[in-house]
């Protein structure tokens, strides 16, 4: 398959490049600059030049694919509706190049958090809070279903870890070096579900292949991991004491670590024949590649 991938120089896309083209797929990337040229290029893909905001290129880059994958997100918290609002308009343009082909759509989001249980794939997606628009960009790609877009949606979950990972962790890591502990919220029992990056690259290939129209997938393999285990594991490598701390002193994160968000991946195992085979988290994080440089 011809396969364009927006965000295909960004943490996970940079993993479903080359995951896409072992298997045999031609891969087209979406590069917004000189640098994500360079990196979708060294990872033996195929440039087209152009942002989120350019419907006509998502157009094009579209109708002239087998299949899209949708990676691509405007990371900017302090304007996060807007990056909404662009994700939106680019899910609909490229769901609308593919309308009556049957072509897969494939894009982007997060597990669900459900009070008092583990979250499934058959859980309604946020419907207000924070995480409300990009959910409901998720049910607009999975309505697209019924105009004839092989559409499915993947939710990632809180951590998508690795070497290398910009993410949740790396963040968590610098804050215990600033403040000079390795902390959590409450007691620590919050749990937060995670995939290695390599994993998650995985699961987008097999959606893209094998998804039937509107499905919603979990790439979780670990369902649910104690925020107070991961402190722990930080401060040990650290050198750091571990110990409860303020939502507040988080800023923003602080909200994330005080909600327990476990999800499972059971269907989309067993609809997929998916199974993570690289490292759970915690021991990601004991292989001490988060901790090599003074700047995570």
């Amino acid at each position: 398959m011809r396969v364009f991938v927006t965000g295909a120089s960004g943490w996970i896309g940079s993993a479903v490049v080359p995951e896409l083209i072992g298997a045999g797929h031609q891969v087209v990337g979406l590069a917004r600059s000189d640098s994500s040229a360079a990196a979708i290029a060294a990872n033996g893909a195929e440039v087209l030049r152009g942002d989120l905001d350019d419907s006509d290129t998502l157009r094009a880059g579209a109708a002239s694919s087998d299949g899209v994958i949708h990676l691509a997100f405007i990371h900017d918290f302090t304007q996060f509706e807007a990056s909404v609002q662009a994700d939106a308009r680019a899910i609909e343009t490229l769901g609308a190049a593919l309308v009556g082909t049957g072509k897969p759509l494939v894009i982007a989001s997060g597990t669900p958090a459900v009070p008092g249980r583990v979250a499934t794939e058959r859980d309604k997606h946020a419907s207000a809070g924070p995480a409300a628009g990009r959910a409901a960009n998720a049910e607009l790609a999975l309505g697209m279903a019924a105009r004839g877009v092989r559409s499915s949606v993947v939710g990632l979950p809180r951590t998508v870890h690795g070497e290398g990972d910009p993410g949740f962790i790396a963040m968590l890591v610098g804050i215990a070096r600033d403040k000079g502990v390795s902390g959590y919220v409450g007691d620590g029992s919050h749990r937060w579900p995670a995939v290695h990056r390599l994993d998650a690259a995985h699961l987008f290939r097999l959606a893209l292949e094998q998804a039937p129209a509107g499905s919603t997938l979990h790439a979780v393999a670990d369902e649910g991991v104690p925020i107070r285990d991961i402190a722990a594991v930080i401060g040990r490598h650290l050198d750091l004491p571990t110990a409860s701390v303020p939502a507040e002193d988080y800023g923003f994160l602080g909200m994330v670590l005080a909600g327990d968000q476990p999800a499972t991946s059971a269907f989309t195992r067993e609809l997929l024949g998916w199974r993570p085979v690289q490292p759970g988290l915690i021991e990601d994080l004991e292989q001490g590649h988060y901790f090599t440089h003074p700047s995570a």
